[in-house]
């Protein structure tokens, strides 16, 4: 299977660089996967695509603000920072730029020494281990001093941080949103309840991984970054009873449809665990759970055109993605979404 097989060509202004003013009134592309066909609509409008008996998987990470500006301390080099994985004792798997002057043992001062960050090695994909010190919460002092990590195809800066969550975000931990769910208010969640549509909640931390270009040419040969994930009793419980009553589990983005493929049985059932995960579904992946799965457009060649071929088949997808250039769809992070049903 060739990575060129999952390229389209997308125009550059059809990359959306501001969220819309309300999160569900962007446009909403509802693809059959057995026959291919299309329905345009607004995302508001998912309530009726929706269920009684249906389980919507939802992922209820916190993206924190993992992007820190610091200075080399001697010399006052500029040194930006992600946070990607958290390890014991404050140390930190990150990636840095320029990766050249952060060798082990060079030191970073972030606000004026609120926050300092000593390299102690350099790991896989040249990223760094960096330790940090401070005085007082941690969490409090990133909230200070840290950007949203926005993808590098959004150039615009964000005004409100809150726009790069999801209203139901819970858990901190995430280097990027799980955007597909950006597109629902309290009051469309509510909506949906009301329907009699059950909503279950689980947790995956998304690392850049998700993002990382394919640099392979045979797509079997990638491979994922591993990303933390949670599934609890009262979760399994929801999706186990819902595919027992022969209602769809809906996910709410490729991340939480990754979750729950992960954590599942050979039979299909989920029980409560947590864990890493670096499971890669392309197509030819035989789903155990996920019925249904709502997201975002994706980037060509990605590990997520990947997966929603994996679904819905990459004729039908490129056929969608081609669609949707042609219509004007808004792409990736604060894009529209897309409704496989």
């Amino acid at each position: 299977m060739d990575v060129k097989d999952f390229y389209y060509d997308l125009p550059q202004e059809l990359i959306a660089q501001d969220p819309l003013e309300d999160r569900s009134s962007s446009r909403l592309l509802v693809l059959n996967k057995e026959t291919g066909e299309m329905e345009h609509t607004d995302f508001k409008h998912i309530i009726n695509y929706l269920n009684p008996e249906d389980c919507l998987v939802l992922n209820n990470t916190k993206v924190i603000p993992a992007r820190l500006f610091g200075e080399k301390e001697g010399t006052q080099a500029k040194i930006e920072i992600l946070l990607l994985k958290r390890k014991e004792n404050d140390i930190w798997e990150t990636l840095v730029k320029p990766g050249k002057k952060a060798k082990p043992g060079t030191k970073i001062i972030f606000g004026q020494g609120l926050l300092v960050g000593e390299v102690l090695e350099v790991v896989e994909d040249g990223n760094r281990l960096i330790q940090f010190s401070y005085e007082g919460i941690f969490e409090e002092i990133l909230d200070q001093l840290g950007q949203m990590p926005l993808p590098p195809y959004i150039t615009h800066q964000l005004k409100d941080k809150n726009r790069y969550q999801t209203v139901y975000a819970k858990y901190d931990g995430s280097a990027a949103a799980p955007t597909a769910g950006l597109h629902f208010t309290p009051e469309l969640l509510e909506q949906i309840k009301e329907k009699g549509i059950r909503i279950a909640e689980v947790t995956l931390h998304v690392g850049l991984g998700t993002f990382r270009p394919v640099k392979v040419e045979n797509v079997q040969d990638h491979h994922m970054h591993s990303e933390f994930y949670m599934v609890t009793q009262e979760a399994a419980d929801i999706i186990n009873e819902t595919k027992k009553k022969g209602g769809r589990v809906i996910c709410v983005g490729t991340t939480s449809c990754r979750t729950i493929e992960s954590a599942a049985a050979e039979d299909g059932t989920l029980r409560e665990c947590s864990g890493w995960t670096d499971i890669f579904i392309y197509p030819g992946y035989q789903f155990k759970v996920l019925d249904a799965l709502i997201t975002n457009f994706h980037l060509p060649e990605s590990t997520l055109v990947m997966l929603v071929s994996a679904l819905a088949g990459r004729e039908h997808i490129m056929h969608a993605y081609e669609t949707a250039v042609k219509e004007k769809y808004r792409f990736f992070s604060f894009g529209d979404a897309m409704f496989i049903q």
